[in-house]
């Protein structure tokens, strides 16, 4: 069974509570990508499977749950763990991390907010607020308000395309790939920067 049997048959036993608790799950298992499950179920709406409002309003849900479920799990590391986790990284110094500290105290209430509109990286956000323990009634007014603006979009466009919801899925999945190559691309650059800077065994072992 693929993952979208799967969902569709979660709406047809709950409705759209079980297209909020699939959204919920894809924030923990971003396998399950919102940019098919939103579309499919705006569909389901348009054909009277279920209520537009109450998708919207359910998908939301689900994804301020799911946030908050990684938003825990941050908490629950807290810094030191993950100061010490990211030190052991191979090429990662504590500069990096209070670097990285630095940008998400000054930075963390933009990048939770448009960060829900990133694949992938929408549902890591989470992670660095529960860490930097940032207030909830922020964290929880920028998820909604983020979630929100992107579970409308998605749910909207698969209601109006109706049979041809999959259009939606197949533009996103273009953009969700652009995002994960340029991931992937700052994460080379970082290893190569690290890798030029590291002295040479002949130079560390010269007197100074």
């Amino acid at each position: 069974m693929s993952a979208i049997d799967w969902v569709n048959g979660l709406m047809d036993t709950l409705g759209a509570p079980g297209a909020g608790v699939a959204i919920a799950l894809e924030n923990l298992f971003p396998p399950l990508p919102s940019e098919a499950i939103l579309p499919l179920a705006g569909f389901a709406a348009s054909t009277g499977r279920m209520s537009l409002v109450a998708v919207l309003l359910w998908t939301t849900a689900g994804s301020v749950i799911g946030a908050l479920a990684l938003y825990g799990v941050g908490a629950l590391l807290g810094r030191d763990r993950t100061v010490a986790l990211a030190a052991r990284l191979p090429l990662v110094k504590a500069a990096d991390i209070e670097r990285t500290e630095a940008w998400f105290l000054r930075h963390g209430t933009k990048a939770v907010f448009f960060g829900r509109m990133i694949p992938v990286f929408r549902s890591l956000v989470s992670i660095p607020a529960g860490v930097e323990r940032m207030p909830l009634p922020v964290f929880l007014t920028l998820t909604t308000l983020g979630s929100a603006l992107w579970n409308t979009a998605f749910v909207l466009a698969g209601h109006a395309l109706g049979a041809n919801w999959t259009q939606v899925t197949d533009v996103v999945s273009a953009y969700s790939k652009v995002v994960l190559v340029a991931a992937a691309l700052a994460v080379v650059a970082f290893v190569a920067v690290r890798l030029l800077r590291r002295p040479s065994s002949t130079e560390a072992s010269e007197p100074s």
